[in-house]
Order: structure tokens, then C-alpha cells, then sequence
């Protein structure tokens, strides 16, 4: 056990509170279509995100909805407006701001008027509108987008979902995909013949798993897709991915391939990530947190947990032991990754451990602001600036101070 370092939680929420409260301000956008719609949604970061993110959204609205509740509703509104009448909603939604230039080749999509892409996000809408809004079951929409994963992003009778591409994940540029789509994975100069070729495939993923192409199913991807499941109501997907995804051996979650996987995948915090399942047994939760993301050498670093293993070659420092900047989710700390990770802490009873995670969030983001992401070491903030999910970092704080 650690020492406890207790939390100033006055301090500290008094302190992340105007700054989360101004980001989540000033990333706000609405407008209406000419049919009258009206949209709301937080902008990940004005500088370079300007549409709507599925996944960004969810966690914008649950870490908004402690203050400004009806615009946390508004947004996760916003994404069932953009639904199709199937309850398909796409990774970026572009609403009243068509996509221009490069990113036409680059995003997802399968017409230039497009208004969003083709692709995926985890599936998460259902229990952020658990947490941010009520119950979910009461909105007959979140019920039919769930009931589009069942009919298209299912290879088997498990109830498991799968994805075409790595983006679709969330985690777009992790170092869990380079064994699979290797010189085509996200941020390496074949991306584009993926997504060309996913293009043409209309991102079916049985026609992209019938085409020999890799799909996989991504643990994260399914951790949430299960929350959202139980949140309305349906059977939990847990046992599912205990059976299909969990190494007994090394008391780790690790994705299933089918098409390609051509080398030993590296670990990152995915392999962690069903913490998050309330219903995860106590003996695999435990193993999870005593045998791996305790450990100081891997997972458990001064500013956060890393997204990549620390003693992985994948975990992208220099010799000097700077973190290098190029290629984000090998390595850095994200808001929203630990964030998760302290649900399953709270319940499995590691409450110290808990505090100190809040503790260690809370402290970065006081020194380098509320950025993208961060060094794992010296939590220098890198990326993006004004960065809506890293307002989670507030949500800990209060978590941890409301349970005491």
C-alpha cells in the first residue's frame, strides 16, 4: 500500500473549477440547420476540432453535467438528432460547418456532402446519458442506436462488437494496432489506402471481414458498449469478454484479430480498461490492479496512468527520458483513461490509491492547464489546448472529496 496523501479538496476543486468551467464555455457551439434543428455540442479543442466527436461529447456532457445540466443534455440531444432512422450516429458529426480541404481525403466518409462520417466511435451514449441526464431507457432513440451495433457490428453470437479501422476504437494512433494494420495503421503513410478501401466498403464490417481486410475486437470498444447496454436494461457483456478477451496468464484483456495480426501485440491501458464493469469479478479486478497497474515501472507514473505500458518499446521516450511528442496514445496520460480506471479503484475498495490517482490528475492539469494530453513523468501538457474531456480531471476531485 501507499502512504495516503490526502487530497486538499478545497484547493483543488477551487482552483479546477473556474478552469473547467471556462473551457467547457468558451468549446461551446450551437446553431440551427435550415429545417430548424437546433444543435449544441463542446468543440474538443477551437484550435483544431471544430465539429462534433461522439466520444468527446459523452465525456464533455459527463463532466458538464455537475454544472450546467441542460446543456449537458443538449449535447448528447445533439448526437440523437444526428442519428439515422437505423440510430446509426457517426464518429464526427460536421453539422453547420462542412468538411473542407485535406481533411475530404482524410475523414471518414463515403460522400463529399456528407454530414458525418461513416465510422464509429465506442458506443458510450447510452451511459453518459445515464450519469449526465437520467434514465436512458425513457429515450426510445439511444435504444434504437444500440440495436444498430447488434445488427452491424457483430461477427459472432456473443454479442461482441467489432471495428474496421483503428480510429474507430477512439485511440487512433496506439501502438495496439501496428501488428495489425502495420504500414496502413492511423498516423502511417498507408492510413489512406485503409480508409480508401473502407471507403469503398461503405465501412460494412462484414464485407471488410469477407475482403480478408483486419477488423478486431477492441476491449475498450466493448468495455463501453457494455456500460451502455446496462444502462438500458440488456444483458452485460462482461462474461463475453472474459471469455473471448482474458489471458489467464497474464492476468491481462487483450483485443481479438481476425485478417492480420503479424506480431505480439504491445500492452497499454486497454488491457485495464474493464475496471470500468461494475459487474467484473472481484478475483480479475484485483489482478488487474495489484499485478499491473500498481506496479511503478508500467502503469503507475507520477503524473498519471501512461497509455502504453512503461516498459514497453512502443512507449515513445528518448534517451534522455523526454517523452516524444510524435504520435499520441504511445505513452502520454489522457484525462478521460484515468478517469475510467478510478471507477474501478472506488469499487474494488483501493480508496487510497483512488485519492492519490485524483491527486495526481488534479495536479497536473493545475500546472499545465487543461491540454490534450500529458508527459506520464513530468505531466508536461502536449497537444491541444483547452482540451474539453480533460474537465474530468475536475469530476475526480469531486469524486473523491464527495465519497469522504
Amino acid at each position: 500500500m501507499i502512504p495516503r496523501v490526502p487530497l486538499p479538496p478545497l484547493s483543488a476543486e477551487a482552483e479546477l473549477r473556474p478552469l473547467c468551467e471556462r473551457v467547457l464555455a468558451n468549446n461551446w457551439r450551437e446553431g440551427y440547420l435550415p429545417d430548424g434543428t437546433h444543435f449544441g455540442y463542446t468543440s474538443p479543442s477551437p484550435r483544431h476540432y471544430p465539429w462534433q466527436w461522439y466520444w468527446d461529447s459523452c465525456f464533455a456532457a459527463i463532466a458538464r453535467r455537475r454544472f450546467d445540466p441542460e446543456r449537458a443534455r443538449h449535447e448528447l440531444e445533439s448526437l440523437l438528432m444526428a442519428a439515422t432512422p437505423d440510430g446509426f450516429i457517426g464518429h464526427t458529426i460536421f453539422w453547420d460547418l462542412p468538411l473542407q480541404g485535406l481533411r475530404r481525403f482524410t475523414y471518414n466518409v463515403t460522400e463529399q456532402d456528407a454530414t458525418m462520417t461513416a465510422s464509429i466511435q465506442p458506443p458510450l451514449l447510452a451511459w453518459a446519458w445515464s450519469l449526465a441526464v437520467g434514465d436512458p431507457a425513457q429515450e426510445p432513440r439511444l435504444a434504437r442506436h444500440l440495436d444498430w451495433f447488434e445488427h452491424h457490428r457483430t461477427l459472432d453470437s456473443d454479442g461482441l462488437i467489432w471495428i474496421v479501422q483503428p480510429d474507430e476504437s477512439g485511440l487512433d494512433a496506439s501502438p495496439q494496432f501496428d501488428p495489425v494494420w502495420r504500414w496502413r495503421a492511423h498516423d502511417l503513410p498507408g492510413f489512406l489506402t485503409l480508409v480508401r478501401r473502407n471507403r469503398r466498403l461503405r465501412y460494412d464490417l462484414r464485407a471488410v471481414a469477407a475482403s480478408g481486410w483486419p477488423v478486431m475486437c477492441e476491449v475498450l470498444t466493448n468495455v463501453l458498449y457494455s456500460l451502455s447496454r446496462t444502462a438500458l436494461g440488456r444483458p452485460s457483456l462482461t462474461a463475453a469478454l472474459i471469455e473471448r478477451c482474458y489471458d489467464e496468464r497474464s492476468g491481462l484483456f487483450r483485443p481479438l484479430v481476425r485478417g492480420g495480426l503479424t506480431a505480439r501485440m504491445p500492452v497499454t491501458w486497454t488491457a485495464l480498461a474493464p475496471l470500468a464493469l461494475p459487474d467484473l469479478p472481484e478475483r480479475i479486478g484485483r489482478r488487474l490492479v495489484e499485478e499491473h497497474l500498481l506496479d511503478p515501472m508500467r502503469f503507475w507514473l507520477p503524473a498519471g496512468i501512461p497509455s502504453v505500458a512503461a516498459d514497453e518499446r512502443s512507449f515513445r521516450h528518448d534517451d534522455r527520458g523526454r517523452f516524444v511528442r510524435r504520435r499520441y496514445w504511445r505513452g502520454p496520460v489522457w484525462v478521460n483513461t484515468a478517469w475510467l480506471i478510478w471507477q474501478g479503484l472506488e469499487r474494488l475498495g483501493y480508496r487510497d490509491h483512488a485519492d492519490e490517482l485524483a491527486r495526481r490528475i488534479a495536479q497536473t492539469v493545475r500546472v499545465a492547464g487543461l491540454r490534450e494530453y500529458f508527459d506520464p513523468y513530468d505531466g508536461r501538457g502536449m497537444g491541444q489546448h483547452d482540451f474539453a474531456w480533460s474537465t474530468l480531471a475536475l469530476d475526480l476531485v469531486q469524486g473523491a472529496a464527495g465519497r469522504r
